[in-house]
C-alpha cells in the first residue's frame, strides 16, 4: 500500500518521527532520526487500523526490520478530516459554508455524533457565542461581555446541524466520503512532531531563527521556545493586563532589530519581547478606547524602524490602529467609511513594505486595504473572487502580496506595483486555506486548517503536492525556513499541543 503514513514514538519521548510508504509498500526511517531503544509504531491511512499492536528495536547502526499489517476499520468515521466531513454532508454550499467557522474550536465529528434535535441546537449555539476566539476543547474560554446570536440565523443553523447528526437515529443517512491517500511526490517526506507539555498550549503562528522555534500561544500568556535538538520547552509569561479577560496571543511578528511582537486579543494591547534580555515590553491599548469588547489580533512591526510607528487591528470597531513607540499613543483609522456597502468587513492579516505602509487582508469580505504611511489615506481592492474571505499571506521581496482566500478555496497574488490580482483553485474541496508563503525557488506552501494536509504549489508548471501530517492539524500561521536544502516546513498544531516539522525529500 502506497501513502501510509508510519510513526515511530520511544517510549518517554515527546518526539514523533513520521515517514510515508512508496508505491512498493516500503517506508525507512534515517539513521539521524531516531535513536537506540524500542519505539512503537502507529500508522494513518484513510479505511485501515494497525492489525496489532507493533514495536521496532533500533540498536545503533543495525537496521531494524519489521512488516506492518493493516486491517479494515470499524469505524470510519473516526477517521475523516474536517473536509472530508463537509464532503459527506448533504445541503447547500451555504449551508456548509457556515460550519467552517466551527473548526477553530473543535471538529466536526463532534457535530456529526451529537444527538442535538433542533430546539437544542438553538441553545447549545447561543452558549458557544459566548466563547472567546482563542478557545480550544483543552481550555474554553468566555467573552467578558455576553454575545447573542439573531434567533432568525440561529434557528436556520440548528436545523441544519440536527439534519447531519445522529438525533433522528444510529447512523448517518447519508455517505461518508473520504479523500486518497498520498501518492508520488506526496509520500516522500519525513515529518517530526515535538509535543508540548500541556494539551491546553495551542501553538498558533510559529517562527525560527538561530535560537531554535518560537511560537505564540493562543490561549495562555505565554511566548514559547522549543529547542529542537534537546527538545526543551521554555516559556516566556507575558504580563496579564487585563485580569479577568480571555488569556492568549494570536500574531507574532519580528522586527528589524530581531524583536519579537505579539498581538494580545482580548488581554488589548501589544507586546514586544527582547530574545537577548528575555524582557518584555506591554503597549496597553489606553482607557478611553479600552473597553471590553476590545481585541487585538494582528500586529505588523516589520518596518517600524522607518518612521517610528506599529500596525495593528481593532477588531470590534473593524479599524486599524497605529501605534507611536516614542509616546505609546495609539491613533484610529477607519479604512471602509468611505464605502457604501452593508458588508461586514473584518481586517486581518497584515504586511508592509520598505516605507511602512500597509497591506491588510479583510477577512470579513473579500478585500486587500492599503494605508499610507504618511496621510493615513486608505485605498481598497476587491478580490476577483467575491466573499473569497482573504486571512493571512506575505509581501515578497518584488511587493507581490500573497494570500490564503480561506472561503474561496484559492489562493492569491496581488501585484502592489501594478495593483493586479491572480488567483489559483486548490484542487482538494474544502481545503479552507489559512496562510501562504512563499520560498527561496518561488514555490508557494499553503496550510489548511480543515484537511490536515500542507499544500506545495509550483505556480509555474501547475504541479500541486499535497504532503498529509501524521494526526488531525489545525494550521494557523506557516512558516517557510530557506536556510536548508530542500527548505523546510513549520507549523503550530493549534488543537493538539505540538510543533510540526515537515521535511520534503526532494
Amino acid at each position: 500500500m502506497e501513502g501510509v503514513l508510519v510513526t515511530a514514538k520511544r517510549a518517554g519521548d515527546a518526539v514523533r518521527v513520521t515517514v510515508v510508504s512508496d508505491r512498493d509498500g516500503r517506508f525507512a526511517f534515517p539513521h539521524s532520526k531516531l535513536t537506540a531503544g524500542r519505539y512503537q509504531l502507529t500508522i494513518r491511512a484513510i479505511g485501515y487500523d494497525l492489525d496489532v499492536p507493533t514495536n521496532a528495536d533500533v540498536d545503533g547502526g543495525r537496521i531494524a526490520v519489521t512488516d506492518i499489517t493493516l486491517r479494515k476499520t470499524e469505524d470510519l468515521a473516526a477517521q475523516l478530516t474536517n473536509a472530508e466531513w463537509l464532503e459527506s454532508f448533504p445541503g447547500s454550499y451555504e449551508q456548509k459554508r457556515t460550519l467552517l467557522e466551527c473548526m477553530s474550536c473543535h471538529t466536526l465529528e463532534r457535530i456529526a455524533r451529537s444527538t442535538h434535535n433542533t430546539d437544542e441546537w438553538v441553545q447549545v449555539l447561543q452558549r458557544m457565542a459566548g466563547y472567546a476566539n482563542n478557545s480550544t476543547s483543552a481550555h474554553p474560554q468566555f467573552r467578558a461581555v455576553e454575545r447573542k446570536l439573531a434567533s432568525e440565523r440561529a434557528r436556520d443553523t440548528a436545523e441544519y446541524l440536527a439534519s447531519i447528526n445522529l438525533s433522528t437515529g444510529p447512523t448517518w443517512s447519508y455517505p461518508l466520503k473520504t479523500l486518497p491517500r498520498p501518492s508520488g511526490r506526496a509520500t516522500r517526506a519525513i515529518v517530526t512532531e515535538y509535543e508540548l507539555p500541556r494539551d491546553s498550549i495551542a501553538p498558533h503562528d510559529v517562527r525560527v531563527d538561530h535560537d531554535g522555534v518560537w511560537y505564540s500561544d493562543f490561549t495562555e500568556n505565554c511566548l514559547g521556545s522549543l529547542d529542537t535538538a534537546s527538545g526543551r520547552i521554555t516559556e516566556y509569561p507575558i504580563p496579564e493586563v487585563k485580569p479577568g479577560f480571555p488569556a492568549g496571543a494570536l500574531d507574532m511578528e519580528i522586527d528589524a532589530s530581531g524583536h519579537y511582537w505579539l498581538a494580545l486579543m482580548f488581554q488589548s494591547g501589544l507586546a514586544e519581547f527582547d530574545p537577548r534580555t528575555r524582557q518584555f515590553r506591554i503597549f496597553p491599548i489606553p482607557r478611553e478606547l479600552n473597553g471590553d469588547t476590545m481585541q487585538q489580533s494582528m500586529v505588523m512591526p516589520r518596518h517600524s524602524d522607518v518612521d517610528g510607528k506599529v500596525w495593528t487591528n481593532d477588531v470590534n470597531r473593524h479599524a486599524i490602529l497605529r501605534l507611536d513607540l516614542a509616546s505609546g499613543t495609539y491613533e484610529s483609522v477607519d479604512p471602509f467609511k468611505s464605502l457604501v456597502s452593508d458588508h461586514v468587513h473584518s481586517p486581518y492579516g497584515m504586511m508592509s513594505d520598505a516605507d511602512n505602509n500597509l497591506y491588510f487582508l479583510d477577512f470579513g469580505d473579500q478585500n486587500i486595504g492599503r494605508i499610507d504611511a504618511k496621510t493615513l489615506k486608505a485605498t481598497i481592492y476587491p478580490t476577483p473572487t467575491t466573499y473569497s474571505r482573504p486571512r493571512r499571506g506575505t509581501l515578497d521581496a518584488a511587493n507581490r502580496l500573497w494570500f490564503a482566500e480561506f472561503a474561496a478555496n484559492q489562493i492569491g497574488m496581488f501585484d502592489t506595483r501594478a495593483e493586479r490580482f491572480e488567483e489559483w483553485r486548490l484542487p482538494s474541496p474544502w481545503t479552507a486555506p489559512y496562510d501562504v508563503a512563499i520560498d527561496k525557488h518561488d514555490e508557494l506552501w499553503v496550510g489548511s486548517m480543515s484537511n490536515d494536509r500542507v499544500i506545495r504549489f509550483d505556480r509555474h508548471n501547475g504541479q500541486v503536492t499535497e504532503y498529509l501530517l501524521p494526526q488531525q492539524t489545525n494550521v494557523r500561521r506557516v512558516f517557510v525556513d530557506n536556510s536548508t536544502t530542500p527548505v523546510t516546513f513549520w507549523v503550530g498544531n493549534n488543537h493538539h499541543a505540538s510543533i510540526v516539522k515537515l521535511e520534503p525529500l526532494d
